[in-house]
């Protein structure tokens, strides 16, 4: 008996077949980090050692206490976003601009994690309004990329019209589509933060895809560097960058998600043996099928788009 065979006597239910792929990928994830990052975070361990090591030995009217209150200021000046590489002073995190750029971090939940509210009044305010903006940030994302795919459809309806091919044009109005944003939402940035930020051109284009895909880490932001001096207009960019890069990619995602939901209906047909005749005899045995009821919903909930 193949494996065919007995996946269609068990049928498996397909959120259950969904739960086990997710977690194996998952778990595939871990092991990857945990080889590639495991041994050279063991080494850097090893190297700030050593390092603290040569430090107290250098200067040795620095104890252990001593060294502990020096990287208690460096802590406190890196939050605030002060330099201790010069005599100057400089506004810190908390100027208008940052804090423009912080709030679209709230409300689109990145969350870099390196600037934060200190005062108890700012930290209520900051629950308060991410409580509403993130919904508001969801609507308008949503419109906006509605808008897009609008747009990428009359595009694709007028070629197709011209040159009577459906699949070709789709197809050609999709690639073009990919590819301009991402010139526009990876390339482009990734060569202005090369330029104002020192950073590799590898280091720049994961930051790009890391604040897009909203998952922030923090290890690397733009426009947060004491010791660089920004130009007015930058953070005006990065915060168009933000918004209209996080439409287009929720689109892009939206596109990925819609290839998978085939594919894993296509599987279930291959799993469970049946031609499409007989899934429209079975369609009212399907009525009381969870993952049937849930594919019906999704379908009811997506509004019709006006041309």
């Amino acid at each position: 008996m193949g494996i065919k065979e007995m996946l269609n006597l068990a049928r498996v239910p397909s959120i259950l077949m969904l739960g086990v792929v997710y977690v194996v990928y998952v778990l595939i994830g871990g092991v990857v980090f945990w080889k590639l990052e495991g041994d050279l975070g063991k080494k850097d361990i090893s190297l700030l050692l050593s390092n603290k090591k040569k430090l107290l030995t250098k200067y040795t009217c620095l104890n252990q206490e001593g060294l502990e209150a020096v990287a208690q200021v460096v802590q406190d000046a890196s939050k605030v976003g002060l330099s201790l590489k010069g005599n100057y002073t400089t506004d810190g995190f908390w100027k208008f601009t940052s804090s423009a750029v912080f709030s679209a971090t709230v409300v689109t939940t990145i969350g870099y994690g390196n600037i934060s509210p200190s005062t108890t009044a700012g930290q209520i305010f900051c629950v308060f309004f991410a409580l509403f903006g993130i919904p508001l940030n969801m609507v308008v994302l949503n419109r906006v990329g509605k808008y897009m795919l609008v747009i990428e459809r009359n595009i694709s309806d007028f070629i197709e019209g011209k040159t009577g091919r459906r699949r070709c044009t789709r197809f050609f109005v999709h690639l073009v589509s990919y590819l301009s944003g991402a010139v526009l939402f990876f390339v482009v940035p990734m060569i202005v933060f090369q330029q104002h930020e020192g950073w590799t051109y590898s280091q720049a284009i994961y930051y790009c895809f890391i604040t897009l895909s909203t998952i922030g880490f923090g290890d690397f932001v733009a426009d947060s560097n004491p010791d660089r001096v920004y130009p007015e207009w930058y953070s005006v960019l990065m915060a168009s960058w933000i918004f209209f890069g996080l439409a287009w990619l929720a689109l892009l995602i939206n596109h990925s998600i819609d290839i998978l939901e085939r594919l894993n209906t296509h599987l279930k047909q291959w799993w469970g043996g049946q031609t499409q005749e007989e899934e429209e005899e079975s369609a009212s045995a399907e009525g009381n099928n969870p993952d049937t009821q849930v594919e019906e919903e999704d379908e009811i909930k997506k509004p019709p788009i006006t041309q």
